[in-house]
């Protein structure tokens, strides 16, 4: 196989195509870790803190999987989103609400550290590129870079819901809108593919997030009633049958490139 641009470049490129399906598959992990996220967190009443621990040592484990492989393989890169997801999204509840630094607070030391570590990783790396990851340096940036957007999509998320007097639909709504002139910029502006990536990684997270506000929540506040159980076992198959279907994907891909 000679590329996606060449064999070298594939080996070290562990990362997926930034196509809808991938948009899809991120909306619907990250919202997979919020449900989860609660489910252990509130549901099964481990706490935040406990919690917190318990998904960043499943980060950890994934993210050594992930940094082991050679090429992208859908499971594990997946695996890590989720896992940074539910880290993310109990690491912002710690923040928020038992160190009650508040939505707003949270919202602006997590945006700080995101600047920090993109600026870091533009410095030590001159790039910042999200399609074509080249080194163990910058695979490691990337991945502490989404795991500190998707604990800031969830404090953002939640700022916007309960502090902003939007609620879950008016949030939902914002957020789409944002979303939408993300992607017209994407197709009609020269604006940085990179900065647009971000931007929309992060929003994409509340988005989510407010998704599975509407899958748990009761009915008499506007939810489906599934429960943090119900909704989780929901996403989970969803990605389920998402990752099964890159992976099809992929291998008919690889199989054509070998010929």
């Amino acid at each position: 196989m000679q590329t996606l641009t060449g064999q070298k470049e594939y080996t070290w490129n562990k990362i997926p195509e930034l196509t809808l399906l991938f948009w899809i598959m991120k909306i619907t992990a990250t919202t997979l870790g919020e449900t989860g996220g609660d489910l252990l967190a509130q549901t099964l009443n481990v706490g935040y803190a406990t919690s917190t621990l318990i998904f960043f040592a499943f980060f950890l484990i994934m993210l050594v999987c992930q940094l082991a492989a050679k090429r992208y393989i859908p499971p594990i890169y997946w695996a890590v989103i989720v896992a940074t997801s539910t880290a993310g999204t109990t690491m912002s509840d710690y923040m928020d609400r038992t160190l009650e630094l508040g939505y707003a607070l949270g919202s602006l030391i997590l945006v700080s550290i995101l600047i920090i570590i993109l600026i870091t990783w533009r410095i030590s790396e001159k790039t910042l590129s999200v399609t074509h990851v080249r080194s163990f340096k910058g695979e490691m940036f990337y991945w502490i870079a989404i795991l500190f957007s998707n604990t800031l999509g969830t404090a953002l998320g939640d700022f916007l819901a309960d502090d902003s007097g939007l609620g879950f639909g008016g949030s939902a709504l914002l957020i789409s809108a944002v979303l939408a002139v993300i992607i017209l910029a994407y197709y009609f502006t020269k604006i940085s593919r990179i900065l647009l990536f971000w931007i929309a990684f992060i929003l994409t997270r509340p988005f989510g997030a407010t998704f599975g506000d509407l899958l748990t929540k009761s009915k008499e506040k506007g939810g489906m009633d599934y429960g943090t159980k119900g909704s989780t076992l929901i996403l989970l198959t969803l990605l389920i049958v998402l990752i099964i279907y890159e992976v099809i994907k992929l291998k008919k891909k690889r199989a054509l490139l070998e010929k």
